[in-house]
This record gives C-alpha cells, sequence and structure tokens, in this order.
C-alpha cells in the first residue's frame, strides 16, 4: 500500500503578518495533484489542520476545497485533530464525510476503532490517535494519573488490542500528534508541556508497522518505521534549515516499510542574517538572500538611523529585526524578550521565584505547585478553545 503522509497544515497561520493562505492553497493543489500522480492509496494527516480552535473563514473555506478535491481524486484520506485544532469542529459530519473517503479521526474514545483499507495484500489498518491532552482524556482512557506517555500507552494498547483481534496478515499503521524522544522542536511548534515532561518513549509505538507523526515541523525519521512529516510550509525563522517535505511511504505485503522523501513548494526560502547594518548592506555574497524572507539580527553597538527601511532596500522582504549589540558582559542590557528566548513556563516561573528572592529557586514542593498551576492554566485554555 503506497501511503502519503503529510501534517501540520495549519491553515489560517500567517508568517510574521505576511498571509500564508495562497501558499496553503497551493500546497492543497500540490499534495492532490502528488497523490494522483504517485498513485497514492491513502493520504494520511496527522493533526493540526487549522492554526487555531476557531479558524477564520477563509482557512474553513481552503480545508473545505481540499477535501473536495481529495474525494474528487477518489483518494482515501484519514486524519486526525491536533493540539490547535478543536476536535469536535473538526469532526463536525465525519459520518456523512466518510462515505466519501474522506476518515476524520478525532474522537480519543475511538482510539481503537481503525479505518480499514484493503489492496491486493489484504487489510491495513489505519488507527487515528487524535491529540490527546492528558486531563481531559485520562478518564476516557481509563489512566488515573494524567501524563502524555501515560495517555499515549492506553491508546496504544487499544490499538495493539484491536490489532490481535484481526486476521493474520493485518499490517497496521497509526496516526498520532505527539512529541516524541529523539526528535527536534523548532519554535512554531505550541508547548504541550504537562508536569514539566512533553516527550513521550518511542518505545510507546511498538507493534505497528508504520507510526505517521505530527506536531514538530521539521522533517524527521526516528526509525524507518516512525517518522515526521513536518509542517508543509514554514511559519517560524527556525526552521530556515528545514527542507519542507511530505513522506511517500510504500507498506509491502509483510509490512516491511520503503520511504521517499518529497519536496513541498515554499513560496520563498527564510534566511537569518547577523552582523551590523552597513556589513549586510555591503556584503556581496549575501545577494543570494535578496529575494528570501529575512529575520536580521544587528550587532551595532548603538542602534543606527531607520534600519528596516536601509535593510528593505535590499532585502526588500525582511520581516523580522532584532537589535543585539556586541557589548561585554557587563554591559549586556538583554531586553527582557531576548531574556525569555527559548524558555518554557515551567523555566520562566522558576527563574522568577529564584530573583525575586535574590538567587534561591524554588524548592520541590514549590516546583510542584508551579507546575500544577501551569498545568490548570494550559488545561482550562484548551477547554476555552474547544467550547469557543
Amino acid at each position: 500500500m503506497r501511503i502519503l503522509h503529510t501534517s501540520d497544515w495549519h491553515l489560517g497561520r500567517s508568517f510574521h503578518r505576511v498571509s500564508m493562505l495562497g501558499a496553503q492553497a497551493d500546497f492543497i493543489t500540490h499534495l492532490v495533484d502528488t497523490a494522483r500522480a504517485r498513485e497514492a492509496d491513502v493520504v494520511v494527516v496527522a493533526g493540526d489542520v487549522y492554526d487555531r480552535a476557531v479558524p477564520p473563514l477563509a482557512a474553513v473555506e481552503l480545508f473545505d476545497t481540499a477535501l473536495h478535491r481529495l474525494a474528487e481524486a477518489g483518494v482515501p484520506t484519514v486524519m486526525i485533530s491536533g493540539n490547535h485544532d478543536s476536535a469536535r469542529r473538526l469532526g463536525v459530519g465525519a459520518g456523512l464525510i466518510d462515505r466519501a473517503g474522506i476518515h476524520l479521526r478525532t474522537s480519543p474514545a475511538a482510539c481503537g476503532d481503525p479505518v480499514v483499507l484493503r489492496d491486493h495484500h489484504g487489510d491495513v489498518a489505519f488507527y487515528g490517535l487524535p491529540y490527546l491532552e492528558p486531563a481531559l482524556v485520562k478518564d476516557t482512557l481509563g489512566v488515573e494519573r494524567a501524563g502524555h506517555e501515560a495517555v499515549l500507552r492506553a491508546a496504544m494498547d487499544r490499538v495493539r488490542a484491536d490489532l490481535a483481534d484481526r486476521g493474520p496478515g493485518t499490517r497496521s499503521v497509526v496516526l498520532a500528534h505527539a512529541f516524541v524522544t529523539g526528535a527536534v522542536a523548532s519554535d512554531s511548534e505550541r508547548d504541550i508541556t504537562v508536569g514539566g515532561v512533553a516527550a513521550v518513549p518511542l518505545d510507546v509505538f511498538d507493534g505497528v508497522d508504520y507510526a505517521a507523526l505530527g506536531h514538530l515541523h521539521g522533517c524527521q525519521t526516528l526509525t524507518p518505521r516512525v517518522r515526521y512529516a513536518g509542517s508543509p510550509l514554514p511559519y517560524s525563522f527556525s526552521e530556515a534549515g528545514h527542507r519542507k517535505s511530505m513522506w511517500l511511504i510504500d507498506l509491502d505485503a509483510r509490512g516491511e516499510v520503503a520511504a521517499e522523501r518529497l519536496d513541498c513548494p515554499v513560496p520563498r526560502p527564510l534566511a537569518r542574517l547577523r552582523g551590523t547594518l552597513e556589513e549586510l548592506l555591503a556584503d556581496e555574497r549575501l545577494a543570494a538572500h535578496e529575494d528570501a524572507w529575512v529575520e536580521v539580527t544587528l550587532t551595532d553597538p548603538v542602534r543606527p538611523a531607520d534600519p528596516m527601511a536601509r535593510l528593505q532596500e535590499r532585502f526588500p522582504h525582511t520581516l523580522s529585526l532584532v537589535l543585539a549589540p556586541d557589548r561585554s558582559e557587563e554591559e549586556a542590557l538583554d531586553s527582557y524578550a531576548r531574556r525569555l528566548s527559548g524558555r518554557d513556563d515551567r523555566q520562566i516561573t522558576e527563574d522568577f521565584v529564584g530573583h525575586v528572592r535574590g538567587g534561591a529557586g524554588p524548592d520541590a514542593a514549590e516546583r510542584a505547585l508551579l507546575h500544577e498551576a501551569l498545568d490548570a492554566v494550559r488545561t482550562a485554555d484548551h477547554l476555552g478553545e474547544v467550547h469557543r
């Protein structure tokens, strides 16, 4: 069976205030054309179809177009909700859409109920594991204590139990939206940390032929059987080194995996430039970046006059400007935003406690309370998005 694996469309998301809807529409065209040209038997979408729980109308219309085009192409599609999606909204009409060959899997309770497709070797069972918010699904999955690993293991236990009851030779594919240990994150994924832990072990997916993962925006191979497709478009400058792509997976009669990486169309390359304003404007080696979306870090000791306007004369698609003067450690006065860069909420709150105490950070009990409070706020935010 030939599987086209994609994820993290984030329909409706912009890139530094630049609308990506046109590029997202181009990707949908590319996806359908590729599915036809490469004779894919099924398309799988591993979550974060939308960028928000309540997406803008233009994003909903583009999603509707994607469903119609996939159905018209006669390519079955299996799709799960991610942590950016509202599972209830995405799953509306799933029973009817099922008849068109578009299979939306958004219910945690249905983790063990696969979409079964056939090829000339027999059945392939596709199990959709939507994003599992631990505090919201632990009772549904019979887990005593909320945590990403616990709920995902419980969901996979249901998958393996169902698979054991199927005929010999049944091959299996799992779609999941999670952060797996060993994978590399970027700046554009929403934090899903619970109790200080975001990642789940790779062995959670033992026992299935292929795990099609979503959530992280970089295309990655954790094992030949466990892969991230990544986002088809860039959503932060931390993705400047990414090659945006999809996986074309061939699953043979024995469940062995052969994979081919297929590039996605990207409207512009990304570039991260650093130096003084005069250096950047004069360096001939930077000519290759003049048509790119550019993030500039200026190292001038004093802010130059009109830096953005002057940069855009040479690099018209400069979207982000960061000031980082080259100073001695004693002279450095980083901005608040720079002090927080690359730090999660847990680290920021613990550092704050240490700051107001003059250096002594929280003890173990205080740290546990902080983590509990952060988890409660994040869960409340997720519930608010679901019910909004």
